[in-house]
């Protein structure tokens, strides 16, 4: 691009005036880093500095698709069993935290390397919830060291983590040649090995060990109190359906239950009126309750403390509306009243499972974010009840309706079993309520692992590159019945499309303004007295501390062009730089908000901002003091 040096100033003062705001609204956090990254797009459009007729081309480059054939894969992964027939023999540990740490991060490493980092995380973390219950051990010990175990995983392969993607793609730019599959191994093993012996080793004296308030069974284990509240003959919610009673009270407090003589109905299937000697199984403090009786008239029955824990799906609120319901055996739904119609076709025979409380974290990229229950229509659209939230550990004690809800809440559901999974995927919501593994159909099984393993060898050989090879081997996967092709399009997270989609012709309008160029000949003034190694230190440095803070997707496309640009100033080769930044870029270790891994974790673990640097810091640095020796070694100058 040929331009007068004036004009290169303004543009490179344009770019980082654009990129300042931008990762400002990354670290500010209310908008996602989607709408964000295509802001900044259309920004750097009508700036001049990406031209209207190449703004959208980032979509069609090979690291976006690359990305989407590999969360596609994952699914088919999940899908045919695979998974979880490895997370089922971790359950075979024993009750030794260091045994526990040890077996459930080697396996999530070895998983993030094989597949999309996240999504090995979403599949063991319902294991490690499950292990923490049963051995009656805080989860804060285990979740934390499984997060950054998937960290260290993705630096395995090629196809571990989106920031070796794109260092990929972006060496294939330059070059003509991509890194291939194993061509990060050497390092990323080593770093990987170092990560996870200082997990086993020491996370237990770094990571808080907060017994009980972290735990989702004590975050949902009654402050309130689970009531029973009854119909009288007088009462204003007599012929009123359960909907009309919402609307009476102007707040969405879940009815669990209705009981009826000897017969049960959940709240999300009774379509009936209610009549005088119904019983409501609510869960409801002082203040609802009296807003139920003067509002509706209704009265308290029995009223008492849940102290009950959870077992498996079932929480501690159904446990408890098992033994302090008066109606408490249940009958065959052909013993119940006539109904109307439509209440006659969901009648069923209900007992404590019927309830289906189930627990879910809310991921990153969900489409609840800083939205209500209301604004989102849980119960009309998707036939959710909120029962209760959990922020950090904490059960929210606002009024439900008033929530917004936020990255890492811990909600508590009621909801049909049929179809729940699948609601919650569409919400953007990973369930944590322990789960029977489904091992899948051998025959399945082995076909994803052999069309997995065909894409690999057409990558290592060299007969096709890896978006080429991944797309084959996703749609075979599809074709083959592996996974339903809604399930692989469900796979595709939208906002990493969008996000890298959107980053890329940003990322290359900071090196064709010149902007790259600039931060790399500060750096080497400022490291012109010291070896190269220091000025690789300091690149790995910035890395680092961007992925903390913006998506680790956005920080390697910002920083690959600054090492290009500082192989050129030093006269070397751009691998190790690019290397550099490859490994930096996935070590955000410190912070909540800099990886999905670890918001993911927060909730479900109670952890605190501040808890993930007395652990991420420390690892942080045995990272960069194990990769950059590591990859001059692998990759010379």
């Amino acid at each position: 691009m040929n331009m007068d040096e004036p004009a290169a100033m303004a543009d490179s003062t344009l770019i980082f005036l654009l990129l300042g705001a931008t990762l400002a609204a990354f670290v500010w956090g209310r908008l996602r880093y989607d709408l964000v990254a295509l802001s900044a797009l259309l920004a750097a459009v009508a700036l001049g500095l990406v031209p209207a007729n190449e703004a959208f081309l980032g979509f069609g480059h090979p690291a976006v698709i690359t990305v989407a054939a590999v969360l596609v894969l994952s699914r088919g992964f999940e899908r045919a069993g695979v998974v979880d027939l490895i997370a089922g023999q971790t359950l075979r540990v024993g009750r030794r935290p260091m045994l526990q740490i040890l077996v459930l991060t080697s396996t999530v490493l070895v998983l993030s390397g094989l597949m999309n980092n996240v999504g090995a995380l979403a599949l063991m973390l319902p294991v490690a919830l499950r292990m923490a219950r049963e051995h009656d051990s805080p989860p804060s010990l285990l979740l934390m060291p499984l997060a950054f175990g998937s960290l260290l995983g993705g630096l395995l392969t090629l196809i571990g983590t989106p920031p070796n993607i794109i260092i990929s793609s972006y060496r294939n730019t330059l070059t003509g040649n991509a890194f291939g599959m194993f061509d990060f191994f050497p390092v990323g093993a080593a770093v990987a090995v170092v990560g996870l012996l200082f997990l086993v080793l020491v996370s237990g004296r770094l990571v808080p060990r907060r017994i009980g308030s972290t735990s989702t069974d004590a975050m949902f284990d009654t402050a309130h109190y689970l009531v029973e509240l009854d119909v009288p003959e007088d009462g204003k919610a007599v012929g009123w359906s359960l909907s009309d009673l919402r609307e009476s009270l102007g707040d969405n407090l879940p009815v669990l239950m209705v009981v009826r003589g000897e017969n049960r109905y959940p709240g999300y299937a009774f379509y009936g009126r209610l009549r005088p000697g119904d019983i409501l199984l609510m869960e409801a403090g002082p203040d609802e309750m009296k807003l139920l009786a003067d509002k509706a008239g209704l009265s308290v029955g029995h009223k008492k403390k849940d102290k009950n824990k959870k077992k498996g799906t079932t929480s501690a609120l159904a446990e408890s509306a098992d033994k302090t319901t008066d109606a408490a055996v249940v009958k065959d739904a052909k013993d119940a009243e006539p109904e109307s119609a439509q209440l006659s076709q969901t009648r069923s025979s209900v007992d404590t499972e019927d309830l289906q409380l189930i627990e879910a974290v809310i991921r990153n990229d969900s489409l609840m974010l800083y939205r209500t229950a209301g604004q989102l229509r849980l119960r009309n659209q998707y036939g959710l009840h909120l029962v209760a939230v959990a922020r950090d550990g904490t059960r929210l004690n606002q009024r439900l309706r008033e929530i917004r809800f936020r990255a890492g809440d811990v909600l508590l559901l009621q909801g049909d079993e049929q179809g729940i999974a699948e609601r919650l995927s569409t919400l953007g919501c990973l369930p944590l309520a322990r789960r029977d593994l489904a091992l899948g159909k051998p025959r399945r099984m082995l076909l994803s692992l052999g069309i997995f393993a065909s894409a690999i060898a057409a990558m290592v050989l060299g007969l096709a590159p890896a978006a080429v090879a991944l797309s084959s081997a996703a749609v075979i996967s599809l074709m083959a019945g592996v996974m339903s092709l809604r399930d692989g399009y469900q796979a595709i997270d939208g906002s990493v499309i969008v996000l890298l989609g959107a980053m890329i012709p940003v990322g290359q309008a900071l090196e064709t303004s010149g902007g790259a160029a600039m931060i790399a000949q500060s750096l080497l003034l400022l490291g012109n007295q010291w070896p190269i190694v220091a000025t690789m230190f300091g690149l790995f440095l910035i890395g680092m501390l961007l992925s903390n803070v913006v998506n680790n997707a956005a920080a390697a496309l910002l920083m690959a062009p600054v090492a290009v640009s500082l192989a050129k100033g030093f006269e070397v080769s751009m691998d190790p730089f690019l290397m550099v930044v490859a490994v930096s870029a996935s070590c955000a270790f410190m912070t909540p908000i800099g990886h999905q891994s670890n918001t993911l974790v927060m909730g479900p673990g109670g952890y605190r901002f501040g808890d993930y640097w007395k652990l991420g810091l420390p690892i942080s640095l045995l990272v960069m003091l194990v990769a950059v020796p590591m990859v001059l070694l692998v990759w010379p100058l």
